[in-house]
């Protein structure tokens, strides 16, 4: 299978008063064509510095990224970023906000092409009825859909996401991860996502890729997930290797600083 995205030996450091802070350092990870892996790691390790390097919002002290094997040179189309915040224009319906995204996308369709592509994304999250609410008349969680729904109406090669359900509560967070499982299965676009939470990652990727602890941080370790899909949550949790991959990923974490 190809790499669609390729993280190759990421540095990044940031001038402080007392000199160089050296966030990350030779990070490499290839994320291949369709797969989805998550990043994680402690809070403050670099898991949210490397995915803004891959969305292009963050320039490398030294590397690079490649999607399809071409350098990234910025933020492009080519990336949906999904992010902890949903980031929508407050003045904009979800409907303009998605549609912003198709209009990026598929320039040479008619507007009234756009719409409909812009509607059908956000009935795939659940949101047919709100098209016209702005972002003020939304809770956290729907919002949340609307940037979902934004991303995958690029047709990006890669999806970004950044602890996309960080800010949610429990429940809503659990029915946002069935959301976008059922979405990344339909079109198996090639995903990283950066999440601190262990079960979460268990339960969308393909495999899980370990940050060590920062400064200096590094890929420590990369888990295969073995758990068939299309993933039922209750056959996760009940998959013999469910418990012990679970251990694996804290005991790590623990050997390389506080659980976070």
């Amino acid at each position: 299978m190809s790499a669609t995205l390729e993280l190759l030996d990421l540095t990044k450091t940031y001038p402080t008063p007392t000199g160089p802070f050296v966030v990350v350092r030779d990070f490499n990870l290839t994320v291949a064509e369709g797969e989805f892996v998550c990043l994680v790691g402690h809070s403050g390790c670099g898991k949210s510095t490397v995915l803004s390097i891959a969305a292009g919002l963050n320039v490398p002290g030294g590397g690079r990224v490649t999607v399809a094997g071409r350098p990234i040179a910025g933020p492009d189309i080519d990336r949906g970023v999904v992010f902890q915040s949903p980031s929508l224009l407050p003045w904009m319906s979800a409907l303009e906000n998605v549609r912003l995204a198709v209009d990026q996308a598929r320039p040479a369709a008619s507007r009234e092409e756009r719409e409909a592509i812009a509607r059908d994304c956000l009935a795939r999250v659940g949101l047919a009825s709100a098209v016209h609410r702005k972002p003020a008349e939304l809770s956290a969680g729907m919002q949340q859909r609307v940037g979902i729904a934004r991303a995958f109406a690029l047709t990006p090669k890669v999806l970004l996401l950044d602890e996309p359900f960080g800010m949610l509560d429990s429940l809503t967070r659990i029915e946002l991860q069935e959301v976008l499982i059922e979405l990344w299965t339909k079109e198996r676009t090639t995903a990283l996502m950066v999440t601190h939470d262990v079960d979460e990652a268990l339960f969308l990727a393909d495999r899980i890729a370990l940050m060590t602890n920062g400064p200096e941080a590094r890929l420590g370790s990369v888990l295969e997930v073995p758990f068939a899909r299309p993933r039922l949550r209750h056959d996760v949790i009940e998959h013999p290797a469910y418990y012990r991959l679970r251990e694996d990923i804290i005991t790590f974490l623990e050997d390389h600083g506080n659980l976070s």
